[in-house]
C-alpha cells in the first residue's frame, strides 16, 4: 500500500473511531451536532458507574437565581432548562443543552444513579464546569459559570461523589 492511501486508511479509521464517540446525548443534541448554537455541549466523565439517568440544567448567572426551585424560575419568566438522557453503556458521555441566547449562564450536571429524579446526597453523583472539589459546602455560583458565544460551547464536567466526610469530590 503506498503512503497516501495508508494516509487516507488511516484518517478514515480516526474520522470513524471519533464518530462512533460523537454520539451527543438529550433532547437538545441536534444544536450541538448540528452547530445550530447557541448551546453547550459538556464531556462528562468521572461516572461512578453507568446506571440510572444523567441530566443537565442550566440557569441564570445570578446567586439569587442559582439551583433556584425551577417551578420559581419559569413564573419569574427567567432562563431555565433541563434535559435527559438515559446513562449510556460506557464512555464516552456526551451531552448538550441549548441556550435562548449567547451570554453568561450557570451550568448544574447530575448523575441519577437510582432513576427517582430527587437527588441522594449519599448515591448520586453532580458536577460543574470549574471541576473544583465540591466538598461539603453548597456549590458556589462561580464553579458552574459557562460564557456562551453564537455557536457550540465545548465543556468538561469531572463527576463528583460523596467521599467521606469530606464530602463531595471525583473518584480517583
Amino acid at each position: 500500500m503506498n503512503r497516501t492511501a495508508l494516509l487516507a486508511a488511516s484518517m478514515l479509521a480516526a474520522t470513524a473511531a471519533h464518530g462512533a464517540q460523537a454520539q451527543v446525548l438529550g433532547e437538545d443534541a441536534g444544536a450541538c451536532t448540528g452547530g445550530r448554537g447557541p448551546a453547550i455541549q459538556a464531556e462528562i466523565t468521572g461516572l461512578k458507574d453507568h446506571s440510572g439517568r444523567l441530566k443537565l440544567e442550566l440557569y441564570p448567572a445570578s446567586e439569587e437565581d442559582f439551583l433556584k426551585d425551577d417551578r420559581d424560575l419559569v413564573k419569574e419568566g427567567k432562563t431555565f432548562r433541563r434535559i435527559w438522557a438515559n446513562t449510556p453503556p460506557s464512555d464516552p458521555v456526551t451531552m448538550c443543552i441549548r441556550v435562548p441566547a449567547p451570554g453568561t449562564y450557570a451550568v448544574l450536571f447530575t448523575h441519577d444513579r437510582d432513576g427517582k429524579n430527587k437527588f441522594d446526597f449519599w448515591t448520586d453523583g453532580a458536577g460543574f464546569p470549574s471541576n473544583q472539589r465540591l466538598g461539603r459546602s453548597r456549590p458556589k455560583l462561580r464553579q458552574a459559570i459557562v460564557h456562551v458565544g453564537n455557536g457550540v460551547t465545548r465543556v468538561n464536567i469531572r463527576a463528583q461523589y460523596l467521599r467521606g466526610l469530606g464530602g463531595f469530590g471525583p473518584l480517583d
